[in-house]
């Protein structure tokens, strides 16, 4: 049963659309839960599953395990079972979950927008290599994400990281997930306002919360203050955003609803404008509607977005303030997008005259040497550290201008790097079908090939285009909203053999022109086919394209033969 200490007072003055059937939301009495995930949160507070990892599973080790731990609960620690080798992509709809389980955990910590100084950093690297067989992702959420994690090696692992300021809380579940936080916040030439503050807040709030511990579904939160809107904030449950009101001056805008999936939305703007001090309430606000109002029967409708769309933004915004704020927020027009999100790539002043350094990988792989040599370049540089960002990327802060060049050069060293081509610096890939139950082809292997291929026949491309790489159409590599989506599919080839492929989504985009791409119909390309069909469509963008029009205008207006890769055009 739902902590009642944590829900509204009953509306007096807000009327509240009830759905047609029972939806399974708290607040209008529907409190019996309606499937096993919150038959198992109401069973026990996932938080209290810390205890047991630290005193009885790791001392017994994975066989002691409960199953409704193991496939649910541990969640909240930023534990899952990582896919036993051995599976292709058909037996990840075939099998059930248990079947496909390892005995092996994939691990996220979160970062929530912070600081990693020389310490952090190599405490990541350590726990790297000493209990992750020496793996680590950069992920589009801010993480760091480990695989081949022992559970009898948990606490040894936690004490390390939390002795840093790193926590794996929550990561994952039906919860606060992973904060996405400007990487130049603070530090910005060009900066609206520093929001750093008010992420920490929300951090401080949410976490080990029990009154945030058992939403419907996972929650994203997003906040910039930066003009480049660089934490991709249409596609969060919560995102705020850097706003000015003529009179109050800089703030935040509210934007609520947004997510991909199956389901693809864009956040809706309340435009508002909210104080610093302010914005914490405001998502206490945002996330108890969706814990009291959230719909909790099906899984499939069980985000914020699903309440938006039904209620509409007028009714979200007076529930918000009646219900949850109780003051009105102040009016203000959204702030104007901007053409490209910023990922801050390459070398660029402060505003203190010191020198930030945005470097990237490829497709968000690195692992644990990487981290601890990083660490030790902040160190000899006397850098600050460094932030990761929402596009599998991490910038360096605090870099004197005497060093930058150095410090670039020794990026180059350890597989990093500031100078990277279009397509490592806008190519992105999920975990995929190496370590993921929910995929059915590779993803991270197959996109570094992609990057390295492209890069030989484009060299010296002039425009941007992303590619967006995903093994199934769960969109954690943001499908729908890249120049060039791959959805991960099984598809035939031409003899007839069923092979790894993709599902095209052409033209998708985020900021001034937000959209989600095109899907030809009936068209799908097999893996092996992946890089003649990439450069094709290019070709064909490079020749046919009118000055300055940017690879999504071009495709809502292309001929299809072009988008499918049919034509072998000749760039002049």
């Amino acid at each position: 049963m739902p902590d009642l200490r944590f829900k509204p007072e009953p509306a007096q003055h807000t009327e509240i659309p009830r759905p047609k059937r029972a939806e399974g939301q708290w607040a209008l009495g529907y409190t019996e839960p309606l499937n096993k995930n919150e038959q198992s949160k109401k069973d026990d507070d996932p938080l209290n599953v810390r205890n047991r990892i630290l005193y009885t599973y790791s001392k017994r080790g994975f066989d002691s395990i409960d199953p409704a731990d193991l496939r649910g609960r541990f969640r909240w620690m930023g534990l899952y079972t990582q896919r036993a080798p051995g599976f292709d992509g058909g037996k990840t709809a075939q099998l059930e979950e248990e079947e496909l389980d390892d005995r092996f955990f994939m691990m996220r910590v979160r970062t929530d927008g912070q600081i990693l100084d020389a310490d952090a950093l190599r405490a990541l690297g350590e726990a790297s290599t000493a209990y992750a067989r020496n793996t680590a992702d950069i992920t589009d959420r801010n993480n760091i994400q480990y695989h081949w994690i022992d559970i009898v090696d948990v606490p040894a692992i936690w004490e390390r990281l939390e002795a840093a300021g790193l926590t794996t809380l929550e990561a994952c579940g039906d919860g606060p997930r992973p904060f996405l936080g400007s990487p130049v916040a603070g530090i910005a030439k060009d900066e609206i306002i520093d929001g750093s503050e008010a992420l920490a807040e929300i951090k401080r709030r949410a976490l080990d919360n029990p009154a945030f511990s058992n939403l419907p579904r996972k929650f994203k939160t997003a906040l910039t203050g930066h003009p480049s809107h660089d934490v991709a904030p249409e596609i969060n449950d919560v995102s705020f955003v850097a706003t000015v009101h003529p009179e109050h001056g800089p703030g935040f805008d509210l934007w609520a609803g947004g997510g991909l999936s199956t389901n693809p939305m864009l956040a809706h703007k309340l435009g508002v404008w909210i104080p610093l001090d302010e914005v914490a309430d405001a998502w206490e606000g945002v996330a108890g509607i969706f814990r009291d109002y959230g719909y909790r029967r099906l899984r499939s409708k069980a985000r914020l977005k699903f309440l938006l769309a039904d209620w509409g933004v007028e009714k979200f915004r007076e529930v918000l303030e009646n219900e949850y704020l109780h003051r009105k927020l102040i009016d203000c027009a959204s702030p104007a997008a901007p053409v490209h999100q910023g990922d801050h790539v390459g070398i660029h002043e402060q505003k203190d005259g010191k020198f930030f350094i945005g470097a990237t990988p490829v497709v968000g792989r690195i692992d644990g040497t990487t981290l601890t040599a990083l660490g030790d370049l902040v160190e000899q540089y006397g850098a600050r550290g460094a932030r990761l960002t929402a596009y599998q990327k991490l910038v360096v802060i605090g870099v004197d201008g005497a060093d930058t060049e150095a410090f670039a050069e020794g990026l180059e060293k350890i597989g990093l790097t500031a100078r990277p081509s279009n397509w490592r610096r806008r190519t992105m890939a999920c975990t995929g079908i190496e370590f993921c139950k929910l995929a059915i082809v590779d993803t991270k292997e197959r996109s570094r090939a992609l990057v390295t291929e492209l890069e030989k026949r484009f060299p010296e491309l002039d425009t941007p285009i992303s590619v967006n790489v995903n093994g199934c159409p769960n969109a954690c590599a943001r499908t729908q909203v890249a120049d060039i989506g791959l959805k991960g599919m099984l598809v035939l080839d031409q003899d007839g053999n069923q092979v790894e492929g993709f599902q095209v989504h052409l033209g998708g985009a985020l900021g001034l022109s937000s959209t989600f791409g095109r899907k030809l119909r009936a068209h799908k390309i097999t893996s092996a086919g992946l890089d003649d069909y990439i450069t094709n469509v290019v070709q064909a963008y490079l020749a046919d394209r009118t000055p300055d029009e940017l690879f999504a205008d071009w495709v809502a207006r292309a001929d299809e033969v072009h988008l499918r890769g049919e034509s072998v055009v000749e760039v002049v």
